[in-house]
């Protein structure tokens, strides 16, 4: 096993609940309930929430006889604090902060699609530290990959879902944080095939300010370092669909031509999906990963937004 390690721009500064499924700190995360500046890595409890910790069912997410890249993992008991919205064609999970702000995150989904109560447990999450979190349908409508799936049609199913052409989704979204929330520092983060997404944009769009790409695949894109923005890779030791050696590739491609802050980041013994698809009282060993890989895309979030 490797330690943590970490690859940043050396040229720049460094960067210094009773909720349905689980609840990742000691005590209830309520608002007032933290110090100025402490990150919180878990939702606020729902409005029906009751004050004790409430019980959780998970259903683990591999499929044994079709094993797909994107199958390790939990499936959490999760229904949202947020809401379903229709944005022109695109529909979309939105979940607003207590107080109000002018920051916002775009969370891009996995292959498993928006519905994913993983992934708005994680919007959750980022409405709680203080941003307009949103997690848009970027298959527009087209099914989500599916366990009972057979993994021999999944480069088929792919061809017609590409994290290289979300654009016109991405613009559409754009335009409501801004005009219809108020958003003017918008981040993104995104996980596998949204983590791939975030790579894309971080190339090609100027109105984003930062992203975090969580184990996105990074073969997917010849041009893999000259981003427009920052932008914070986090990968799992164990990841068997990115190898180190595809990290370090990427990490000589950055040192030698990425002009803007960056950082990558390895966490011990993980494997794919372990930020937002392990839950860390069955993965003990895995929860300090876990709970840090969340810190730190929601720090990288606060230093650029």
């Amino acid at each position: 096993m490797i330690k943590a390690r970490t690859l940043r721009n050396s040229c720049l500064e460094k960067p210094g609940p009773c909720t349905r499924p689980f609840r990742f700190l000691s005590k209830r995360c309520l608002p007032g309930s933290h110090a100025a500046g402490t990150v919180r890595t878990e939702p606020l409890p729902p409005a029906s929430a009751v004050s004790h910790t409430c019980c959780a069912t998970v259903s683990h997410m591999a499929n044994e006889l079709r094993p797909c890249p994107c199958d390790i993992g939990d499936k959490f008991d999760y229904g949202g604090r947020g809401e379903e919205v229709q944005v022109e064609h695109i529909k979309a999970y939105v979940c607003k902060p207590p107080a109000s702000t002018d920051k916002a995150v775009i969370v891009i989904h996995d292959i498993f699609g928006w519905e994913l109560p993983n992934t708005r447990y994680i919007a959750d999450m980022l409405a709680t530290n203080g941003y307009i979190a949103t997690c848009p349908d970027f298959f527009v409508g087209q099914e989500a990959w599916k366990l009972s799936n057979d993994w021999a049609t999944f480069d088929d199913w792919l061809k017609t879902r590409s994290a290289g052409k979300i654009d016109k989704e991405v613009d559409v979204i754009l335009k409501y944080l801004k005009e219809q929330c108020g958003a003017k520092k918008i981040g993104v983060v995104g996980f596998c095939w949204g983590g791939a997404a975030v790579q894309h944009l971080m190339l090609k769009n100027p109105n984003l300010q930062a992203g975090v790409s969580l184990y996105g695949v990074i073969k997917f894109f010849a041009d893999i370092s000259s981003f427009l923005h920052p932008i914070f890779f986090i990968f799992g030791e164990k990841d068997e669909f990115i190898p180190l050696q595809q990290i370090a590739v990427l990490e000589q491609k950055l040192k030698q031509n990425c002009k803007v802050d960056y950082e990558v980041k390895i966490y011990p013994g993980q494997t794919h999906g372990f930020v937002h698809r392990k839950r860390e009282d069955i993965n003990p060993q895995d929860k300090p990963y876990i709970e840090e890989g969340r810190k730190d895309m929601i720090n990288w979030l606060n230093k650029y937004l």
